[in-house]
């Protein structure tokens, strides 16, 4: 089920009511709800997907516990590594799988060698690889002694399964969402009220900005040879616009549709085009799956500690693992890899003066040139990640410097800039906030005047059911 979709419009609503005005002050019966809710919003893409996510959480709930009540390193060792093989073993199967047989068969052919690899062909379930690393962060945490298992298996399928963060994140800590579940919750008005704010603007985000963009973004990448090199610009602006609008706005709507239900979920964004550098970069993007890396790859692998050779062998390592985990194709490896490069900088110079880069305030109109630095190093990695493959990125870049030309403007691409304007003006206004609808500086006649735009704007473009761009990771 698609957020932006009409039956999320009847499905919201009803189990809203029926969790409050039902159900209200009975917590047990509040998750039961939760979790049934969250099979049918999952199941409603393909039934079939919840027998995957069931048997995940079942392997992790059993081995959860098992860990807590086991005190030999070599018997935990075997359960870790049994939550391991069962979660990146579904993974490898149904996302990496055909990749890796055919990257094997392409190798051996440019040697001269002919193999007929066994390909599975199988449907990627949505949003695999966000409850996966979820579920992995469960097990990992209970094996270090972070962390106590719960014994409430409704509680703890309801927490991988939470519909509204799902199948895009943010990708939860257990010990930050199982608590909530399992704690009493009182309907929180002013908490809803900011959670309808934060929703909006992420329907915004989606519907208007990034559903514009896609199509300005096709008009470049599909006609890589005829495009002039304005045209193939813009259509990478687009593009930046388009992932931010899709990605952050679907974080916002899953934050802001949890806090309708009393929970708080992670900041996800923070106005990440404002950085100041690919390091600010990566604390602003994604920040759920960024934390994720820092602590499951970065910092095993060693972190910050060591020579500078092995700082950055460990930083390069967790980005290209990072680019791997977008998707299964060399391009998001490159486009990994690329942003890794693009960080070593700032690991360098921290090496060198002895302390981290840390911006202490949000950028200001002086940080200009730094911002624009930034965000150029990230429309150069976001080709790869656009393309479809690596011949067709280069191309592209080559036609960028090459082809020459205006862009041409149409009529669309004046709407299309409108609504960045409005996303950038909005967010530079309330940088630092929790997210951009937090207007209670401005007067009120401002205020609902933003409001009341930004629900027509919304419901103009509602309706095209275009699939979130992180759906297929």
């Amino acid at each position: 089920m698609l957020f932006n979709s009409f039956e999320f419009l009847v499905f919201l609503p009803v189990v809203f009511a029926a969790y409050w005005f039902v159900l209200g002050g009975r917590t047990r019966a509040q998750n039961a709800l939760l979790l049934v809710a969250s099979y049918v919003f999952y199941g409603w893409w393909d039934w079939r997907f919840l027998a995957l996510i069931a048997g995940s959480s079942a392997v992790d709930y059993v081995v959860g516990i098992r860990l807590a009540a086991t005190t030999t390193l070599p018997r935990r060792r075997q359960l870790l590594a049994a939550s391991l093989v069962a979660n990146l073993g579904s993974l490898a199967c149904f996302k990496y799988y055909d990749f890796f047989a055919m990257s094997l068969q392409e190798a051996l052919a440019a040697v001269g060698w002919t193999i007929d690899p066994l390909t599975l062909n199988v449907l990627l379930p949505v949003g695999i690889s966000f409850y996966t690393f979820q579920t992995l962060s469960y097990t990992l945490d209970i094996y270090r002694g972070r962390l106590q298992p719960t014994r409430d298996p409704v509680v703890f399928f309801a927490f991988v399964s939470f519909f509204p963060q799902l199948v895009a994140g943010p990708i939860e800590r257990a010990s930050s969402l199982l608590p909530q579940f399992q704690r009493s919750r009182a309907f929180d008005r002013s908490l809803a009220s900011d959670g309808l704010r934060q929703a909006l603007w992420g329907m915004f985000k989606k519907v208007v900005v990034a559903d514009s963009c896609a199509a300005g973004v096709s008009l470049a990448f599909d006609d890589i040879e005829g495009a002039s090199s304005g045209r193939l610009a813009l259509g990478l602006v687009y593009f930046s616009f388009q992932i931010y609008g899709d990605f952050s706005g679907y974080s916002d709507i899953a934050i802001g549709t949890a806090k309708l239900f009393g929970f708080r979920l992670t900041q996800n964004f923070a106005t990440p085009y404002f950085s100041r550098s690919i390091g600010e970069f990566w604390r602003r993007w994604h920040i759920s799956l960024s934390s994720w890396f820092r602590d499951y790859v970065y910092i095993p692998l060693g972190g910050g500690r060591g020579t500078l050779a092995r700082r950055c062998a460990n930083l390069l390592i967790t980005f290209t693992v990072s680019g791997l985990w977008h998707g299964a194709n060399w391009t998001f490896v490159v486009w990994g890899v690329l942003n890794g490069l693009f960080y070593l900088p700032s690991v360098v110079s921290e090496h060198v003066r002895g302390v981290s880069e840390r911006p202490r305030a949000e950028a200001r109109f002086v940080d200009l040139p730094r911002i624009i630095v930034t965000y150029s190093a990230t429309l150069l990695a976001w080709t790869f990640f656009r393309a479809a493959t690596l011949g067709e990125a280069m191309r592209y870049l080559e036609r960028l410097a090459t082809a020459g030309g205006g862009p041409e403007l149409r009529y669309e691409d004046y709407l299309r800039t409108t609504w960045i304007l409005m996303l950038v003006v909005i967010d530079w206004r309330t940088r630092g906030a929790p997210h951009s609808l937090q207007l209670s500086r401005l007067p009120v006649i401002i205020r609902w005047g933003v409001y009341y735009a930004l629900v027509v704007l919304t419901g103009i473009y509602f309706g095209r059911d275009v699939p979130f761009i992180y759906f297929q990771f």
